[in-house]
């Protein structure tokens, strides 16, 4: 939490320049002095606005089809290692985790039962939901996919009501949340134990997986007043948005449901004669592949009209174009951009590619000669085979949408352990929660000590409130030696009095060696680039900052900011 968790980033500010009282003893290095040469350099400014931020929103979606069972246990095992990353101390993540399915519904899923999500945000026990890791043709996967994952009881999962930005009043929120170390599960439950339970969604869901049309409405009906989810997007959180599936996007647009029907337009059948179309209509309606089929160069997703020619509108393409997808994501995170101009929005997708991370690769067959009863069935050949057997589809439509915005984020669904996967993530995710360094020259009081010395003022402004009604934050608590004060159980600065729920701590120390203090220490992004100030903001435990809270700082600056910090910001 405190000694290590300075993720934090400041943004930079116009600067006025001007004169300048007194020059360094030395700038020249001759021995001499030169009065003009700090002329006109002394910066000075009013407020500088400091991005605090620790926020971090996960949504989960989560192919709970036949065939799933084994993908699913690993999920729930292979968390733990993206909880480690998130509650490291020096990343220290407020985060909120939900969770929904593929299942957006389909004309052919109609007739087996299935409660398509939509969306909607699944915040239950495995446990009690056994009844759902049972398939239509029987396959029981109840232990394999909880029993054996899930040891907690339900009064071990029960959600502690919390109030969010748009919505005050404390309520049992649809998603896992930690906030300045406190989470609203029960006391003594260990976040990652609470989603090995939450986590599997079963094996009874809908077979043409519509994967990104669940996205988009999870991520509608966080944005909706009424709905249960409203309000599990921050606006300055980093959004993380994790699929995982074993087949292909079918998210189609409902005005062509005709091509899943019987008497319908079967275009996109592989076996026109057949009863029923198989999961081929998916690939066949949104890829198209170039080169040998024995093994294509390449394949990519196409917009095609009902007769399989190319859409050139979007409403003439049966399956709903990436683009709309593409564009929903990229406003969300420009509006993310406007309040941090570095954050950028992650996508990973956990699906049929060999290897993880920067190493991933794809195979792309046409097994109609070797394997024709999986050609009829899926139109397309494994992307990876399981030690198990399992195989998996290439995730075309999902892996263009991921390379939009982080390349890289694409893991094995075949793998046998999916912490490497989770571990490359979370390191993703604390990329872009950046230190607070102090991007000026900020000047040291006292010259005669070894450390520098700034002069700063800190204040918050909770949401609601104008400029005039800024909150002075006080410095955080030191020992009687001049170190801070640091609570040896987490880590954490302590509070200056008993009243206060936030503080801030100054890290002056550039390599850890200027003073015996290592709460003091720089951290090496922000050492790295010159800085000799970074911020720290601590909060009480318990005590978060409401969504919308600003802070802002104002430090008196170096006179000649090119003798006192060289190559500052470099």
């Amino acid at each position: 939490m405190a000694m290590t968790h300075s993720r934090r980033w400041l943004a930079p500010i116009a600067l006025t320049l001007l004169g300048c009282p007194k020059s360094p003893a030395d700038p020249m290095g001759d021995g001499g002095t030169d009065d003009s040469s700090c002329a006109d350099l002394r910066e000075s400014y009013d407020q500088l606005q400091l991005t605090v931020n620790r926020n971090v929103d996960i949504l989960f979606v989560i192919d709970n089809s036949a065939g799933m069972a084994a993908a699913q246990a690993k999920l729930a095992t292979g968390v733990e290692a993206l909880i480690e990353v998130l509650e490291r101390p020096d990343v220290d993540a407020n985060y909120r985790i939900a969770v929904t399915t593929t299942d957006s519904g389909n004309p052919l899923c109609s007739a087996i039962e299935t409660t398509p999500e939509n969306g909607r945000l699944v915040l239950s026990s495995c446990r009690s939901r056994l009844d759902q890791f049972v398939s239509a043709d029987g396959v029981d996967a109840q232990d394999l996919a909880c029993n054996d994952l899930c040891a907690l009881e339900p009064s071990q999962l029960a959600i502690t009501p919390t109030p969010t930005a748009v919505d005050p009043e404390p309520s049992p929120r649809p998603w896992i949340e930690r906030a300045e170390g406190l989470t609203n599960l029960p006391s003594g439950t260990d976040p990652a134990q609470a989603l090995a339970c939450l986590l599997p969604q079963g094996i009874d869901g809908c077979g043409f997986e519509a994967p990104l049309q669940s996205m988009d409405l999870a991520l509608a009906r966080a944005t909706t007043p009424g709905e249960d989810s409203y309000g599990f997007m921050r606006a300055d959180a980093v959004q993380v948005v994790v699929f995982l599936t074993d087949e292909v996007d079918c998210s189609h647009n409902p005005e062509w449901s005709t091509i899943f029907a019987v008497d319908g337009d079967k275009t996109f059948w592989s076996d026109p004669d057949a009863p029923e179309p198989s999961s081929a209509v998916c690939w066949n309606a949104g890829v198209t592949c170039s080169g040998d089929p024995s093994g294509y160069d390449g394949c990519d997703p196409v917009d095609k009209r009902v007769d399989g020619s190319e859409a050139l509108a979007e409403a003439d393409a049966v399956l709903r174009p990436l683009s709309r997808y593409r564009g929903l994501l990229e406003d969300l995170e420009q509006q993310k951009q406007e309040l941090n101009a570095s954050q950028e929005l992650i996508v990973a997708v956990i699906g049929g590619v060999i290897g993880n991370g920067e190493d991933w690769s794809v195979s792309y067959v046409d097994v109609s000669g070797s394997d024709p009863a999986f050609h009829l069935e899926y139109g397309i050949g494994p992307g990876c085979t399981a030690a198990d057997g399992s195989t998996a589809l290439p995730p075309v439509r999902l892996r263009e949408l991921g390379e939009a915005f982080e390349p890289g984020q694409m893991y094995s669904i075949c793998e046998a352990d999916y912490r490497p996967a989770f571990e490359a993530l979370g390191a993703s995710i604390d990329e872009q929660l950046l230190p607070a360094c102090y991007t000026k020259c900020v000047a040291d009081l006292d010259p005669a000590t070894a450390v520098i010395e700034p002069s700063c003022t800190v204040e918050q402004n909770p949401p609601g409130q104008g400029i005039d009604d800024l909150e002075l934050v006080e410095e955080c608590a030191r020992e009687a030696g001049g170190g801070y004060a640091i609570d040896p159980a987490t880590g954490d600065y302590l509070m200056p009095s008993d009243d206060a729920h936030v503080c801030y701590a100054l890290r002056v120390d550039p390599d850890g060696t200027v003073t015996p203090d290592p709460a003091d220490d720089i951290s090496p992004e922000c050492a790295e680039r010159n800085y000799n100030l970074e911020f720290v903001i601590e909060r009480r435990p318990g005590f978060p900052a409401p969504d919308g809270t600003s802070m802002t700082a104002d430090c008196q600056l170096a006179d000649c900011p090119q003798y006192d910090c060289p190559g500052i910001g470099e």
